[in-house]
């Protein structure tokens, strides 16, 4: 069973996936979660507290769903495992569509308030990171600046595709498709680069 703050935060990313930011009361949080104000501010202590852990929280989440493999099955090779990393987040499950949701709400609030605009801007330095990890087993002779480059153009397409095919402008099969070109765009622009030199 989920502990208290688990389910607190569950709750916080369903409301913030369905009325944004600015629908976010603790009042309806607790109703949501099925557990006291109380309870919330204890753990908490306020909305500000609420809306960071839930941005960390819905970064844990993805990195669980993009990283959950069958021990049993065969490796992936490099390039297989940073499609594997991107493409899962452009799955028709709830907990994608609410993480996707969720993350593109805070996004969008972050423009109006500093402090979670910093936290915002670490997450996602640490997705651009890991995406650039994943990018340089794939491209090991890429320079490090080269697939930082290419890390933040990936998880910049991913964050718009995801936004159009949650919000019913691509289907998620389009979406898929044009993500899969960008990963093989990036990966043939790294090995060019570096017979350009």
């Amino acid at each position: 069973m989920a502990s208290r703050s688990t389910q607190i935060l569950e709750a916080a990313a369903r409301v913030i996936a369905r009325r944004g930011v600015r629908g976010l009361r603790v009042e309806e949080l607790a109703a949501e979660a099925g557990v006291s104000t109380a309870l919330i501010y204890y753990h908490f202590k306020d909305r500000t507290g609420v809306l960071r852990q839930t941005l960390e929280f819905i970064s844990d989440r993805a990195e669980r769903y993009t990283n959950d493999r069958d021990p049993d099955d065969p490796p992936l090779t490099p390039q297989e495992e940073l499609a594997d990393s991107l493409l899962l987040e452009l799955q028709d499950t709830v907990e994608v569509r609410e993480n996707s949701s969720a993350w593109g709400e805070l996004r969008a609030s972050a423009v109006f308030d500093e402090v979670l605009r910093e936290d915002l801007a670490k997450a996602t330095l640490v997705w651009v990171q890991e995406v650039a990890v994943l990018l340089g087993r794939a491209r090991p002779e890429a320079t490090a600046s080269s697939l930082s480059a290419a890390a933040e153009r990936l998880t910049a397409l991913l964050e718009g595709l995801s936004m159009r095919w949650l919000s019913g402008g691509i289907t998620i099969a389009r979406a898929r498709e044009l993500m899969r070109g960008a990963i093989d765009a990036e990966l043939t622009g790294l090995r060019q680069s570096r017979t350009d030199r």
